[in-house]
């Protein structure tokens, strides 16, 4: 049993304990910073978008985790079958980013030597501006989208860990927000339009050291109707709640746990194998076909990030609450496995 949070009160309590844990189809819970009592330097924001449609992608990060802020620009191929990221660090931002405390108002921007990036929100759009001068090698990127804000439900979770009550993570996921506007690399135009989405990853949290994560998500247009899905799990304790969960038409369905099946090579995981991916009560069950892995490992002894965030295309089925079928085949997203210390 999957507890849904209802009602609208603090994250927090007087402790800095999580009142309520689960999910929800909105941001229903405020989020303060300030009634965080944890070590401040544990505590983590982001937002993330990610832009896409069946040729390229654009992924645009602002963070904050209190001892580094990470700003990142990437820019993926699936025809051409390559990827540029670019992500300029900070150090000791200790919050004074000031992020917003929901996903619903506020403005973000980041500004460093020869970059800036910055979402703004206008209410019914976000419209993200980015340019970065030396993103790669001599070459500049900037570029202007606009996400129409229409998806009424959302996937909110709200995940403790079993290590401490002080730690926790506050998560939003917005699929099937409706794209448009361009990006400019290397003198060509790289154009979002109808039959592009947009997705947010929208996160406050204070983390365990050492975490890793598995995380897949897809938006379009199944037979005219707008589809997409959230999946994913690793890290703390979820026996309140997954993440799983189908969007059709504004209206969030939920799963319950989804497994990726990711291939194996000589001991290690084959990212561009096919993978498969099952669920307990048979309501997502999918084929992955990769086309490129966005791959970076970093390690700095005491802190380090393994990332394998892989885009391809998902056929199968999926199932929502009444019942109703959803066959896809070919739709375009991407499956990752992520571990961190940090």
């Amino acid at each position: 049993m999957q507890h849904e949070i209802t009602s609208k009160h603090p994250l927090l309590d007087e402790n800095g304990h999580l009142i309520e844990c689960g999910y929800a189809k909105s941001l229903i819970l405020d989020y303060d910073r300030k009634a965080i009592k944890a070590n401040s330097l544990r505590i983590k924001e982001w937002d993330y978008y990610l832009v896409y449609n069946d040729d390229f992608a654009i992924a645009l990060t602002i963070d904050d985790n209190s001892y580094m802020a990470l700003d990142s620009i990437s820019l993926i191929n699936f025809k051409e079958k390559w990827e540029i990221t670019n992500s300029p660090m900070k150090f000791m931002t200790l919050g004074k980013r000031n992020f917003p405390s929901s996903s619903d108002s506020g403005d973000i921007k980041a500004e460093g030597k020869n970059y800036f990036i910055e979402f703004l929100n206008k209410g019914k759009e976000r419209i993200l501006n980015f340019k970065m001068d030396h993103f790669k090698d001599d070459k500049s990127i900037e570029g202007s989208i606009t996400l129409d804000n229409s998806p009424r439900e959302s996937m909110v979770i709200v995940t403790p860990y079993k290590q401490s009550k002080v730690h926790f993570y506050y998560n939003q996921k917005i699929n099937c927000m409706k794209a448009k506007g361009k990006v400019i690399f290397d003198n060509k135009e790289y154009i979002f339009d109808k039959n592009s989405f947009g997705t947010l990853d929208w996160g406050r949290g204070v983390w365990t050291y050492k975490n890793t994560w598995y995380w897949g998500s897809a938006s379009g247009v199944v037979d005219k109707h707008l589809f997409g899905f959230n999946i994913g799990y690793g890290f703390g304790d979820t026996s309140n709640a997954s993440e799983n969960m189908l969007f059709y038409d504004d209206k969030a369905h939920k799963l319950s746990q989804v497994k990726f099946n990711i291939p194996m090579k000589d001991g290690k995981e084959d990212y561009m194998s096919n993978w498969t991916f099952t669920s307990d009560d048979g309501r997502f069950e999918m084929d992955f076909v990769p086309i490129i892995d966005r791959a970076s490992n970093t390690d700095f002894i005491v802190l380090g990030s393994n990332q394998h965030q892989v885009f391809g295309k998902f056929s199968g089925k999926a199932v929502l609450d009444d019942g109703k079928e959803i066959i896809i085949k070919d739709f375009m997203g991407f499956a990752e496995k992520v571990s961190n210390k940090w």
